[in-house]
């Protein structure tokens, strides 16, 4: 199996995920920002990593995803939502319809810092704005700047070492 990790990361975050998710892979696979990525046609198993921006994987991302033509992924995510709220859900599930013709193999969404512009920016908007600062955005932003944290990486690790055997047991089927 020749495998590549790639990611996106604008704080930081979704590095750390990436990093963790590449310690479960076997050595020789390759990490790689996406800027950095090599095609993803000579791979079997690719896990991308993306931030979320408006409910989608952030520019980057998105035009490497394009790139992934009839592959096994596995897909992970950070965003300053709660992972089981409907946004995340909603934005993952867009990323895996973006992937159609590729087989995903799961998925592992993390919450992790907003970028502090985006934080400043929504402090200025309005409270008319659906983005405005409002006490429960404080504390979701509040709580979001703790992650990803060590259970966090704990949990990335356990759901790429699944989608690592699934992978495998896809191929020896």
């Amino acid at each position: 199996m020749k495998a590549l990790v790639v990611y996106s990361s604008k704080t930081g975050n979704t590095k750390k995920v990436a990093e963790a998710i590449h310690g479960v892979f076997q050595q020789g696979t390759d990490l790689y920002r996406v800027e950095d990525a090599p095609s993803p046609d000579n791979y079997d198993l690719i896990a991308l990593g993306f931030w979320v921006d408006k409910g989608l994987p952030d520019a980057e991302a998105l035009r490497y995803l394009n790139k992934i033509k009839g592959k096994h992924v596995g897909l992970f995510m950070t965003l300053g939502a709660y992972p089981d709220s409907d946004h995340a859900h909603q934005s993952m599930q867009k990323a895996e319809h973006l992937l159609e013709g590729n087989t995903i193999l799961g998925t592992f969404i993390c919450q992790g810092k907003v970028a502090d512009s985006l934080v400043r920016q929504m402090a200025g908007l309005s409270g008319k704005s659906p983005h405005a600062m409002t006490p429960e955005r404080t504390a979701r932003l509040l709580e979001a700047a703790k992650h990803p944290d060590q259970k966090d990486l704990d949990n990335a690790r356990a759901a790429f070492a699944r989608i690592i055997r699934q992978y495998a047991g896809a191929i020896h089927a």
